[in-house]
């Protein structure tokens, strides 16, 4: 007969209240608390968001990553399996391209991404960044310190960005985490002074997710874009996100995406870290609720059976 919202940004307050019986349903598990929910009787119910992976996303514009081989140092010194064993459920599939295995257009790209400490030493070394008393690499007096966003949004990024500050650490990478509420995270992400590495992802069931997540008109996650001149720093992967968009033909579409994801894991432009979904608890009471495309709640169908109700009180 109809659906009361509870605004509740505390975790805690989430799922004590789902475990109370006081909700229904909450959105937004966490995945240390998965399997709390399940121990309880609950159900949890987990949904791709159909677009471009919780990843990492590289500015090859700032000079520290402009060199192709400390962008595949970075990918190959980060151990994306003890981060998802560690911090996550088997909710969150590890990710094999910018876009999630359900997403229009997927190509498999796992090659390009596999963990390799001894290869990352060596780019390294090749590039000439050379260890110093503390571990932490330098070139010309520079030390290779990058600083990454917190993507509030993103689950656990906090604990991601820590792990990966660990993982970084033995190969000679400083990694710091930029400071702030959402506000300053945006802000200072459109900087590449300030984000040198960002932490993002977006959900979107249409082939053009790639374009909204890198060209330089829409959220340019690679910062692709020279604002003070106007240049691209690589035109031919903004030419490839234009033809995603621009065809009605939905193969060259495709092909465009296929290109640009084979473009973004040659040329080391991105790790993905993970497949995002979005997670709920739900009582088994409550009948037919569904996600649609992207993981939102869709309630069209939901009813609460009342036998079963009266049996978990």
């Amino acid at each position: 007969d109809g659906i009361k919202y509870v605004l509740a940004a505390e975790e805690s307050v989430r799922t004590g209240g789902l475990v109370s019986g006081q909700g229904d349903i909450a959105r937004q598990i966490e995945a240390p608390v998965e399997k709390h929910l399940q121990e309880q009787g609950l159900t949890i119910s987990s949904h791709s968001t159909n677009g471009v992976t919780n990843q990492l996303a590289f500015r090859f514009r700032d000079p520290r990553l402009s060199d192709i081989r400390v962008r595949q140092a970075i990918i190959a010194g980060i151990d994306r399996d003890e981060i998802l064993e560690t911090l996550f459920s088997d909710s969150y599939p590890k990710a094999n391209s910018v876009l999630s295995s359900s997403a229009l257009g997927y190509q498999d790209m796992s090659q390009y991404y596999v963990y390799d400490p001894d290869k990352a030493q060596r780019l390294l070394d090749e590039a000439g960044w050379v260890r110093g008393e503390d571990g932490i690499r330098s070139k010309d007096g520079q030390r290779l310190t990058l600083n990454i966003n917190e993507a509030l949004p993103q689950p656990r990024s906090r604990e991601v960005i820590t792990k990966i500050q660990e993982q970084l650490a033995r190969i000679g990478i400083e990694i710091t985490l930029n400071p702030g509420d959402q506000a300053a995270q945006d802000a200072d992400s459109k900087d590449i002074n300030k984000v040198q590495i960002r932490h993002t992802m977006v959900g979107r069931a249409d082939y053009d997710v790639l374009k909204s997540h890198l060209h330089s008109d829409n959220r340019d996650s690679l910062l692709n874009l020279d604002e003070e001149t106007g240049e691209l720093g690589d035109p031919e992967l903004e030419k490839l996100l234009e033809q995603i968009a621009s065809s009605p033909r939905e193969e060259d579409r495709a092909e465009a995406s296929a290109k640009a994801q084979r473009m973004m894991a040659e040329k080391a432009y991105a790790l993905p870290l993970f497949e995002e979904p979005q997670v709920y608890g739900v009582q088994p009471y409550l009948e037919g609720f569904e996600e649609e495309s992207i993981g939102r709640p869709n309630f069209y169908n939901v009813r609460i059976n009342h036998d079963r109700l009266e049996e978990s009180q």
